[in-house]
């Protein structure tokens, strides 16, 4: 077995979808990473349901070489005492998430989307392609560089709470003492998520509301009740003209994607189950995503005005602004190039969906590149295909040697 599936069977057993504890499968990443002689600082907090969620921000720093000043005094910089400051190369940061999406219409085969299953050179399972293939991928390429061949720190970082708003990465950017190092530091960060090994230099963001009416309940055959969906009509008329305005409006574009547009979404429910009651509550909500040059805060400013005449209120979900780092810069062109013997001859390219990198925007040289195909993310028979995965781990070793060695 290859040292990246021997990883990536025991991530996937176990279940780590988001409204679950992620602690038993940091626990094991931990070991691992103490292992390959990383220093591990967990950070935890509780999720909005009081579920117990954890990440862990690991660094491994080279090993000084007697007789070699220069190179010893690189490396003081990285790793002396509490010191946050950086001077000279800086390292190599990959970020990945440990929760997965919901497996409960899984379909694939074996029956069990916790059970590693090896099919048609596919390993089929919750979070195989996202993202724990990448992380197994990438603990498997830190095996195969010698610590002793290092001159610069590496970082791997694993969140919670990806898949619901990037909670872990909010977390670890207010609370992880070595992300501030990093933040410090501002080295290559590559976030792993799955993109056939492409390299991704700007993505989209996620913006989302929720407006609520409040109303007055009565049985259905009095007028004493106030019906809360009446206030949210024109509200409704509201998003609905906004969602046209979206697909057409030429300064609500950024022709670096595909599609080009906001992507608007919204929809309404009052919750309400028998038809002799009056609805005394009715919420709409707002889901859109935010390009470079457009972040849609003119049409926030137009609900939360339509809101005030109504007498609705409106709550903004943290959500995040979108990524991107210039696509002629050094570390874009660099990773293109290590990544040609995968993906051929290329340029850097864009995507619709979002990733940690939203929650980081501290962080000037973001790029996202991972093994496996998005589509295969979040479906009811998610595998990652064999050679992704071996390629992923040549991908992440080339990354190191050249960033950190």
């Amino acid at each position: 077995m290859s040292p990246a599936l021997a990883y990536l069977r025991p991530l996937i057993a176990f279940d780590s979808i988001s409204r679950r504890s992620n602690e038993p499968v940091s626990e094991r990443v931990a070991g691992w990473l103490t292992d390959l002689g990383f220093d591990v600082e967990h950070t935890s907090y509780l999720d909005h349901n009081g579920v117990a969620k954890r990440n862990l921000v690991a660094r491994r720093d080279p090993v000084t070489t007697v007789g070699d000043p220069a190179e010893a005094n690189a490396v003081r910089e990285h790793s002396v005492g509490n010191q946050l400051l950086h001077r000279g190369p800086s390292g190599l940061a990959y970020f990945c998430h440990t929760d997965t999406v919901t497996a409960d219409r899984w379909t694939g085969p074996g029956g069990n989307p916790f059970e590693a299953v090896e099919v048609d050179d596919r390993i089929y399972g919750r979070g195989s392609c996202d993202m724990k293939g990448s992380l197994a991928a990438m603990l498997a390429a830190t095996g195969r560089v010698n610590v002793a061949d290092q001159r610069r720190p590496l970082w791997i970082v694993c969140t919670a709470d990806e898949e619901v708003g990037f909670e872990g990465a909010r977390h670890i950017a207010q609370h992880s003492r070595e992300f501030a190092r990093i933040r410090a530091t501002d080295p290559v960060s590559i976030i792993g998520e799955p993109t056939r090994l492409s390299v991704i230099h700007a993505h989209k963001g996620m913006i989302g509301l929720r407006i609520h009416s409040h109303g007055r309940a009565a049985h259905s055959s009095s007028l004493s009740g106030v019906n809360a969906n009446v206030a949210m009509v024109p509200m409704l008329q509201t998003l609905a003209e906004i969602d046209e305005r979206c697909r057409h409006d030429p300064t609500l574009r950024n022709n670096d994607f595909d599609p080009p547009t906001l992507t608007w979404n919204f929809g309404f429910s009052d919750g309400m189950k028998t038809v002799n009651i009056v609805p005394d509550h009715c919420t709409a909500w707002v889901s859109f995503r935010s390009m470079p040059g457009v972040d849609g805060q003119e049409l926030i400013d137009q609900i939360q005005s339509r809101a005030d005449e109504l007498g609705l209120t409106v709550h903004r979900y943290p959500g995040g602004g979108p990524l991107h780092t210039d696509p002629e810069s050094e570390c874009v062109r660099d990773l293109c190039r290590l990544a040609e013997p995968f993906v051929g001859k290329s340029v850097s390219g864009t995507v619709c969906y979002a990733t940690d990198g939203c929650a980081l925007p501290e962080l000037t040289q973001r790029i996202v590149c991972g093994p496996g195909d998005i589509m295969q993310a979040h479906t009811v028979d998610e595998f990652i295909e064999t050679e992704q995965l071996e390629n992923g781990v040549r991908l992440y070793q080339s990354a190191i040697e050249h960033w950190c060695c």
